[in-house]
């Protein structure tokens, strides 16, 4: 455990350099972020999911870092080329890109124009030249021409020259350093259509002459950019105003005057420039900017998903599912309150007339059979004409009749996980049973499909897949462990995801299940094979067994807390049952008494608070939703209209709106409130309902324009909208020329200083 990146990260999170290393500590251990977060707060001094997952995300980061100055260091052991100063250089470096600049003199290298320089002896002109001192700068050059080397006239000397002193330049540190800044503060992207493509490429028309600062590119036209230059219809470039930046490169290297030799200097900074500096930097500005565009995606997709997962539950129902369809009919499953799958049917409501009476009697038959307390419609084609029709059966009030987003639902139903959980059945009946389980229980089942699938994402399929990956994942496990997993129901998928579990575990879980009945208690769960101590303690204070032996066991409290609860219990003179039935018992605990060395007040009030409310559901309760009556196609709908939706998206530049025209809407950032905001998660969410006005509908292309104004044909003053950033062309000269460290080249060093070699 570094020292120093403790510290280091401390100061960054603002906590204190303790709770950074006992929380290093638990990870060193294996223990989760959710486990720390709920069951370890003394230790961590109850830090929450958020400060335990970038402690854990930055120790990785600055551990690529060590391991990237490590190889640098070998490299330069092995080559004889480590210097103590150099050493020092290195040992020093904050960043990746420090390290590389430090070291980019010494990496082995292709032969460049510089190196062949080298090879014919020019680089006594060069430094010579560098040092920009008042000398016959012909004569110089006479004196290393030589044909044998090929260098023929005094020009070629001088070009030769100018190729060493363009990679000196190059390859400074300090220089880099500030280019980099240059480009990050004054970076524009430079965004034009590639000749002939202007039909073919379309879509990015937005594009096709476009130019923005990389300061306020907004993460969406970042990545669109991106995705149209990869595509091939558009070329990008980022870079500063060229007359900064050669500005600034002159303020650093060319010394006041017109001398010959600064002449032959300036040519050497624009040839830099042009020729490696540039390319360099904007490779590098290209990957930073990309790194902020995907974080910014990654962060809105993951936002959408744990809104989804933790979505209301309608709960344990008798429901009937049915997946839309006109010419196939619609396909019909029946689920008892477990999820279990117990009929399955189809009927064609949407034909001829006969068939419609013919799928009334069936549906009615149907409920009364299977005692169907909900039913579930996928949101699909034919999915609003379906619910008229169910709605139109007066099925009666107990009956919930509920749209159901089915995204996803096909993936599903084509995966391994659907084609082991229901081998006898086609593609419908699996997709059937994903929609009504999606309304029991919408965490339970969106987990065994890939989030990507779902629809709530932001250029997901651009973003690093690997971090993207890394973050679901996060999100996941902090919505399926913060709900608690009833082991004795819950599906490989689900377990999965439990603190401590994984893979492997699940399906013994899931084996030992079958084969052995339910489980009667959390303790009885260690015998499952290859289930050790250290996975029931990360896993039992998340897993939930319902009417089992142990009452606790229903409970989010740790069985390693259960002897606190019997002490309770006993020295109030009652049962364990009788604590979590009755209020006035738990109010005369006196939690102070009941502090040890490992267990304090933040643990005791989770276990006083859990108590009162043992296995309860974090999701808010579950209200039934309708689409407005008479409007099920894009047709229907009239600029000026409002009426309810369901949010199904939320990005950067807005909402996307569920209507029930089976084509979402768009309310843009400037329609989401009668007062301007930057991030449209502070006004909705996935999954909310709200009220819109329709302000435009373009059938042809099939889109739909939305608000949520008050007044929404009142444009105010702050309303954001897309626009071209023009930078400013004047920059300020700020290269200063005081003493610094460079990059071990002595001309250099003696141009900053002043001195004379």
């Amino acid at each position: 455990m570094n020292e120093k990146h403790i510290e280091k990260i401390a100061f960054e999170l603002d906590i204190s350099p303790q709770q950074v290393k006992a929380t290093a500590h638990l990870l060193e251990q294996d223990a989760t972020v959710p486990f720390i977060a709920r069951y370890r707060k003394e230790v961590t001094g109850s830090l929450d999911e958020v400060k335990i997952t970038s402690i854990r995300d930055r120790m990785n980061q600055l551990a690529e870092l060590d391991r990237r100055r490590e190889a640098i260091l070998k490299s330069l052991t092995e080559h004889n080329r480590l210097t103590d100063e150099l050493k020092e250089k290195i040992e020093a470096a904050k960043t990746i890109a420090v390290l590389e600049d430090i070291y980019l003199p010494y990496r082995p290298k292709r032969r460049t124009r510089a190196t062949m320089a080298r090879e014919k002896g020019l680089e006594p002109l060069a430094s010579l030249i560098f040092e920009q001192k008042d000398i016959n700068l012909f004569e110089e050059a006479t004196a290393f021409i030589d044909q044998e080397k090929g260098i023929k006239t005094e020009e070629e000397a001088l070009a030769g020259a100018r190729d060493i002193i363009a990679e000196w330049i190059n390859e400074d540190q300090d220089t880099r350093k500030q280019m980099r800044s240059l480009f990050a503060k004054k970076g524009v992207i430079i965004s034009k259509v590639i000749q002939n493509m202007e039909e073919q490429g379309i879509k990015y028309r937005d594009y096709f002459d476009w130019e923005e600062s990389v300061t306020t590119v907004p993460s969406h036209r970042m990545l669109a950019m991106r995705r149209g230059e990869k595509e091939g219809f558009l070329v990008m470039d980022i870079v500063p105003p060229e007359e900064d930046a050669l500005a600034l490169l002159e303020s650093l290297f060319v010394k006041d005057g017109e001398s010959d030799s600064s002449i032959e200097v300036k040519k050497a900074v624009h040839d830099s420039y042009k020729r490696l500096l540039k390319n360099a930097m904007e490779t590098e500005i290209r990957i930073e900017t990309k790194k902020r565009a995907d974080e910014e995606a990654i962060k809105v997709f993951a936002d959408n998903v744990k809104e989804l997962l933790l979505a209301s539950p309608l709960g344990q129902k008798n429901v009937l599912a049915i997946d839309p369809g006109f010419r196939t009919g619609c396909k019909v499953v029946c689920l008892d309150r477990q999820g279990k799958l117990v009929n399955t049917d189809t009927i064609y409501p949407l034909t001829s007339k006969r068939s419609k009476d013919e799928s009334a009697e069936k549906i009615r038959t149907l409920c009364e059979r299977f005692l169907i307390e909900a039913v579930a419609i996928g949101n699909g084609t034919g999915g609003r004409e379906t619910e008229t029709f169910i709605r139109g059966l007066n099925l009666g009030q107990d009956i919930q009749i509920v749209m159901v987003n089915e995204s996803g639902a096909s993936v599903y139903s084509a995966s391994l996980t659907a084609r082991e959980e229901f081998p006898d059945e086609d593609v419908t009946v699996r997709g059937s049973v994903s929609i009504g389980r999606r309304l029991m229980d919408p965490l339970a089942e969106l987990v065994k499909i890939d989030p990507k699938s779902i629809g709530v994402g932001q250029y997901q399929h651009d973003v690093d897949q690997g971090a993207l990956r890394c973050k679901l994942d996060d999100v996941i496990i902090s919505c399926v462990n913060g709900v608690g997993v009833e082991v004795n129901t819950a599906s490989k998928e689900l377990l999965t995801y439990v603190s401590g579990l994984g893979p492997h575990l699940a399906r013994n879980i899931i084996k030992y299940r079958d084969e052995n009945g339910s489980f009667s208690s959390k303790e009885s769960i260690k015998k499952v094979s290859r289930l050790g101590d250290k996975a029931f303690e990360q896993a039992a204070g998340f897993l939930r067994i319902r009417n089992g032996v142990q009452p606790l066991d229903a409970s989010a409290v740790h069985p390693e807390s259960y002897p606190i609860v019997y002490t309770m219990a006993s020295d109030l003179g009652c049962k364990v049952e009788d604590l979590m039935e009755n209020s006035d018992l738990r109010k005369k605990i006196d939690k102070e008494s009941y502090i040890t060395e490992k267990v304090g007040l933040p643990t005791l009030n989770d276990v006083v608070e859990e108590l009162a409310r043992p296995g309860r559901d974090p999701r808010k309760r579950f209200e039934t939703f309708s689409f407005a009556k008479g409007i099920e196609k894009i047709e229907d709908i009239k600029p000026g209209m409002k009426i309810p939706g369901v949010v199904t998206n939320v990005t950067a530049f807005g909402a996307f709106v569920d209507i029930g025209v089976h084509q979402d809407g768009l309310v843009h950032i400037s329609q989401l409130s009668n007062h301007f905001i930057k991030d449209p998660k502070k006004v909705v969410k996935v999954n909310d309902n709200i009220e819109v006005t329709v302000l435009d509908v373009d059938i042809e292309r099939g889109r739909i324009s939305l608000s949520m104004k008050d007044d929404p044909y009142t444009i105010s003053n702050d309303t954001m909208s897309a626009r071209k950033t023009i930078p400013k062309k004047n920059v300020e000269k700020k290269g200063s020329k005081k003493s610094r460290s460079f990059s071990n080249n002595p001309f250099i060093d003696a141009l900053r200083n002043k001195k004379e070699v």
